[in-house]
C-alpha cells in the first residue's frame, strides 16, 4: 500500500489512505519532547485532523522507549513576566492537539512512556504497551510540575487515590500494573507488539469511521457531561448515524452474509 510522508525535522509522520503514523524522536537525550517536536506534532495533528479519510492515528516512539522526560523552562525565561512563561508552557504543549484529532488515536508504547511521554500516552484513545514498559508521572523533583494534562486525564482513567500516588510520589507502575488499574487497554511482549498494534488498527480500520468518531466524541464529553446529558447526546448522534449510507451499507452487508464497505458517508 502507498505511504505517504510527511516531512519533518524531528517526527516521522507516514500516511496511508485510512492510517496515519507519527514516529517520535529517539534517544538524543533523556527528555523527548523539546520546543520544536512539540511544534511538529501540533502542525501535524492540525493537518491530520483535516483529513476526512483517515480512521485512525497511531502515535509510537523509537528503540525501546516511547517518551520520557519533561523540558524544563529555559534558564532566560525564569525571571521573565508570567506571559512569557504562560507562552512557552502553550508551545510545549501538544497533548491537546493530539487528543482533540476526530479520529481515533492508538498510543504504541514501545518502552516507557514517563513524565511529558505519559501525558501523550494519556491523549490518545487507546494504549497498547509492551510488558517490560513503565508508566509514570515523573518524579516531583527531577521533571516538574505536569502541564500538558496529566492532572486531568490521568485521574479520569486510573481514579483519584492512584493519580494522587502516582503525581505526588513519583510512583512508576510496571506496564501489568496499568493495565489492572485501566491505564493502557494491551500488555504484549516486545516481539509482538506491532502485530497487536496492527491488528487493533485494522479493526478500527474496518469499523464505520462516522460512528468510531461519534463514539470517540461521546465518550470524551462523558466526563464532563452530567448523565441525563450524555445520554441525550448519545441519542442525538445515533439518530444521525441511521441517516448515513454506512448504515444502510451494514444492514445490507449483514443481510447478504458479507463484509461491510463502509466509505464514511
Amino acid at each position: 500500500m502507498h505511504t505517504d510522508p510527511m516531512r519533518y525535522r524531528h517526527i516521522k509522520c507516514e500516511k496511508t489512505r485510512f492510517q496515519a503514523t507519527i514516529t517520535l524522536p529517539g534517544h538524543a537525550s533523556d527528555v523527548t519532547v523539546c520546543e520544536a517536536v512539540a511544534e511538529e506534532i501540533s502542525d501535524c495533528c492540525q493537518e491530520l485532523g483535516l483529513d476526512d479519510d483517515l480512521r485512525i492515528v497511531s502515535i509510537v516512539g523509537q528503540g525501546d522507549r516511547f517518551a520520557t522526560g519533561r523540558q524544563a523552562l529555559p534558564d532566560e525565561l525564569r525571571d521573565a513576566p508570567a506571559t512569557q512563561r504562560l507562552a512557552w508552557l502553550e508551545r510545549m504543549s501538544l497533548a491537546n492537539a493530539l487528543a482533540h484529532l476526530p479520529m481515533p488515536v492508538l498510543a504504541v508504547l514501545n518502552g516507557d512512556a514517563i513524565a511529558h511521554g505519559l501525558e501523550i500516552a494519556l491523549a490518545a484513545d487507546l494504549r497498547v504497551a509492551t510488558e517490560d514498559g513503565r508508566l509514570g508521572a515523573g518524579e516531583p523533583d527531577r521533571d516538574g510540575f505536569p502541564f500538558d494534562g496529566m492532572t486531568q486525564r490521568l485521574p479520569r482513567l486510573v481514579g483519584s487515590a492512584m493519580a494522587r500516588d502516582m503525581l505526588l510520589t513519583g510512583r512508576t507502575l510496571s506496564a501489568s500494573e496499568a493495565l489492572d488499574v485501566g491505564l493502557v487497554n494491551r500488555v504484549v511482549s516486545r516481539d509482538a507488539l506491532d502485530e497487536t498494534a496492527g491488528r487493533v488498527a485494522e479493526q478500527i480500520i474496518a469499523a464505520a469511521p462516522i460512528a468510531a468518531r461519534y463514539a470517540k466524541e461521546a465518550v470524551a464529553a462523558a466526563g464532563d457531561l452530567p448523565l441525563a446529558q450524555g445520554l441525550r447526546l448519545e441519542a442525538d448522534l445515533s439518530i444521525i448515524l441511521q441517516s448515513t449510507d454506512d448504515r444502510a451499507e451494514g444492514l445490507r452487508s449483514f443481510a447478504e452474509k458479507r463484509a461491510p464497505r463502509f466509505t464514511g458517508q
